[in-house]
């Protein structure tokens, strides 16, 4: 965990001292985040979807990521707006509250805290559940979302997800699984994909903005209170009336604690969408998870 937490920081602070040194242009952000969907997502998302283990007895665990987006959809259209929040901040709670990060925290903490055990089970939340509606849910709502009052036609709106390299890599990752990819190809897709992490979290501390964090303070509880709280008191209420084994309840609620997916703050800088609040609800939600996931889990 402690690499983990140490790359995460040291990417965020080098993100925050490179927008002040002056040396980085304005464009940074828009040239990163294209980069980070463009190039380093898709292949991770065709080598882990590639490898995916349908196991039954999980489908609780991997629908639970499609209920919490949902739900921060919900959530914050409702809440949203009677705080004085515009559409755009919404939108930018909904892709960062609705969207944990199961993959690049998520994983090494459940192996840390659950064993390889509650890893077999967080890695279903992660590619069942949280790269899929990245790559679906999330992106159409994105796209809906930038799009504002023009209301552009369900066609214009499906051939923008169609269209996303993330999920053209999802089909074809799916379309692929018969055939084991070469040594080759696999490497170049780890190398391609182990980018992201860094990339997207200095593109996300080049946004961080901490001298209007007094005028956001309420998005920011009201997102990270839902990410952070809600959201896995969801889980924990939904998972308790079913039968599942307690290893799939611990390591589910865990995923669903989380903090904000960068990929989602990514997507909403890439749309326009509140660029500022949603590299707020990142760059305080990662430590914030660190102390608040352990706690679920303990009283879980």
């Amino acid at each position: 965990m402690i690499p983990v937490i140490g790359l995460l920081g040291v990417c965020l602070v080098l993100g925050v001292l490179a927008r002040g040194s002056g040396r980085f242009p304005p464009q940074t952000p828009l040239v990163l985040n294209s980069f980070v969907l463009a190039v380093a997502l898709p292949p991770l998302v065709l080598r882990v979807v590639h490898r995916l283990e349908f196991r039954p007895e999980l489908l609780a665990a991997a629908a639970s990521p499609w209920i919490i987006f949902l739900a921060a959809v919900a959530f914050f259209r409702l809440l949203g707006p009677r705080l004085g929040l515009g559409r755009v901040s919404v939108a930018a709670l909904v892709l960062t509250g609705g969207l944990s990060n199961t993959a690049f925290v998520g994983l090494p903490m459940a192996e840390a805290l659950l064993g390889r055990e509650g890893l077999a089970v967080a890695v279903v939340v992660d590619q069942l559940g949280a790269f899929l509606v990245l790559a679906t849910l999330a992106t159409l709502f994105a796209a809906r979302a930038s799009a504002g009052d023009a209301s552009p036609r369900p066609v214009m709106l499906l051939r923008k997800v169609a269209l996303f390299p993330p999920f053209v890599a999802l089909v074809l990752a799916l379309a692929l699984r018969p055939w084991a990819f070469p040594g080759w190809l696999d490497t170049v897709l780890e190398r391609l994909g182990s980018t992201l992490t860094p990339l997207a979290l200095f593109s996300v501390g080049f946004q961080l903005k901490l001298g209007g964090l007094r005028a956001r303070a309420g998005a920011l509880t009201l997102g990270l209170g839902f990410k952070l709280v809600l959201a896995p008191a969801l889980v924990v209420l939904g998972l308790w009336a079913l039968p599942v084994a307690p290893i799939v309840l611990e390591a589910t609620v865990l995923q669903n604690a989380m903090a904000p997916m960068v990929s989602g703050a990514i997507l909403a800088s890439e749309h326009e969408l509140d660029p500022e609040l949603a590299a707020l609800m990142v760059g305080f939600g990662i430590p914030l998870s660190f102390l608040t996931v352990p706690l679920w889990v303990w009283w879980v």
